[in-house]
């Protein structure tokens, strides 16, 4: 009897694997990855009213949005959320510590895409000299590639050459940057010797120039810009040449030569997206037998961040710009791919802080940490007691980078400058936390920190001891704002997908 069930189990088996292979597996033609640089969660919803409907609006009314997304580590900056969201893993694992990181081995400043032995292509400038292998581990776009021997295309494109280099993998047919000598869009011989014609064609349009000549002027009456302090306030930066960070930028008045002026303003996303349409038009992505990827970084929210501010007109206006480039890019897609034949996933690599003086003028806890005096003041002390100058070689990413070299040469007690470090550290104002990156679990601080740090620390690249400072409280300018802290300002980012595969929904689990 036994035997005879097993028959029976036998041919059903065979007849499901029969009717198996007559189903054609079902595939997205195409993934686009939109990665918005500095867009905190907030964003999706600050300013929902005054969205227009196929924009972010359509992303969370026929999307799935995953509406509390944290960053599991720390710092929070650029590289690191790049590498993270297309690796699904932590900088502990896939090596990209930071935007920049120190060698521990060599004591060395390595920029993240720092490549030497790639040279530039498309401009004169070093500005090509980078590639991905400072990048550990494979990315979900090396995947797609294995996954269909090589046949899928992959394409990276952003401003940053970080954004677009880092999630196109070390197997995509082509990341591409921008070039502030000449205003073009270049790659690097990791990827070809030549652009291909249809790159040479878009860059001889010179948008760049097109666009910086319109100025950059409100998209609406500035006085509809109600979730924004007004214009002019001492919270935010201004461009070089102008006397104050107000509205209208007279772009075309500091165009001449200034090509890199477009970063920031929104007119960086409006051109990463025309030159994100023509890679789509002109390497037919999305119309071959396998799936492709186009991962897109928008870098200009950044660019505007950093000078702005989070409470400025000109963030307000920047996304609703983006709003409308993300209708348009939206539009372009479902009539060239086909509604419901590909799949769109944005979120961001980090947030931001508010600036430090609007909070402490409104009567909120925030401030400035002195990162230079705390770095020379730490020195000092090590230098008073072991009589050796610059023990520290930088505080970078809020992490204590120690002279390893002049430890091991004059035969020091590394642990015991750890504790020297840690015990100066805690005195400084504003900081919340030092801790021994060693001896994580053992700190008297929260467990979600102290899993942040692991999955931060990565031992060749990081540095011994992890500066946490208290909320409110960053290294940086008094105008405009930064980001780098595991705090949810830096850390609670935008999870939004729309296209095939994706039911309409959200989650509010901690994703």
């Amino acid at each position: 009897m036994k035997f005879k069930y097993f028959l029976i189990f036998l041919l059903l088996i065979y007849k499901q694997g029969l009717s198996q292979n007559t189903i054609t597996l079902s595939r997205p033609k195409l993934v686009v990855g939109i990665m918005v640089d500095q867009m905190r969660w907030d964003y999706l919803y600050r300013y929902y009213d005054r969205y227009k409907t196929n924009g972010f609006k359509r992303m969370l009314n026929e999307g799935f949005s995953c509406e509390n997304t944290y960053i599991d580590y720390i710092p929070t900056v650029t590289a690191i959320g790049h590498t993270t969201v297309y690796t699904g893993s932590v900088p502990a694992i896939h090596g990209i510590a930071g935007n920049d990181f120190i060698l521990n081995s060599t004591g060395a400043t390595v920029y993240c895409t720092d490549d030497s032995t790639a040279k530039t292509v498309g401009s004169t400038s070093k500005e090509g000299e980078m590639s991905p292998k400072n990048l550990l581990v494979t990315t979900i776009t090396d995947e797609l590639k294995l996954a269909t021997n090589f046949r899928s295309k992959v394409i990276g494109i952003a401003m940053k050459d970080r954004g677009s280099i880092l999630p196109a993998g070390h197997t995509a047919n082509a990341a591409y940057w921008f070039d502030n000598l000449t205003g073009n869009w270049i790659t690097s011989t990791y990827y070809m010797n030549q652009l291909p014609p249809w790159v040479t064609k878009f860059n001889d349009q010179k948008l760049v120039e097109k666009y910086l000549q319109q100025d950059w002027k409100p998209l609406y009456d500035i006085k509809t810009y109600v979730q924004s302090s007004p214009d002019s306030n001492g919270y935010e930066g201004a461009f070089a040449g102008m006397t104050s960070a107000v509205m209208p930028v007279k772009t075309s008045a500091m165009a001449k030569n200034n090509f890199d002026l477009i970063r920031t303003t929104p007119y960086g996303n409006s051109f990463t997206f025309d030159f994100a349409k023509s890679a789509i038009e002109s390497e037919q992505l999305g119309k071959g037998s396998q799936t492709d990827f186009l991962a897109v970084s928008l870098s200009s929210p950044d660019y505007v961040g950093h000078r702005f501010g989070v409470n400025a007109i000109e963030t307000e206006d920047t996304y609703l710009r983006l709003d409308k480039d993300l209708a348009d890019f939206f539009t372009y897609i479902d009539t060239r791919i086909g509604k419901g034949n590909y799949t769109v996933f944005l979120t961001a690599d980090h947030g931001a802080a508010h600036n430090a003086g609007f909070l402490t003028d409104n009567k909120m806890p925030a401030g400035l940490f002195a990162g230079a005096a705390a770095f020379k003041n730490l020195n000092a002390t090590l230098d008073s007691i072991y009589h050796i100058n610059n023990l520290v070689l930088s505080l970078l990413n809020s992490q204590v980078h120690l002279n390893f070299a002049a430890i091991k040469k004059n035969k020091l007690d590394e642990g015991a400058i750890q504790k020297d470090c840690i015990k100066v550290l805690k005195t400084l104002p504003g900081v919340a936390f030092v801790v021994d990156m060693e001896k994580v679990a053992e700190s008297s601080i929260p467990q979600e920190l102290k899993s942040r740090i692991i999955n931060g620390y990565h031992p060749e690249r990081s540095g011994s001891i992890q500066l946490v400072l208290q909320p409110g409280i960053y290294s940086g300018s008094k105008t405009g704002t930064t980001h780098g802290s595991w705090n949810s300002y830096d850390a609670h980012i935008p999870l939004v997908w729309m296209g095939w595969g994706i039911r309409h929904g959200n989650t509010s689990r901690q994703t």
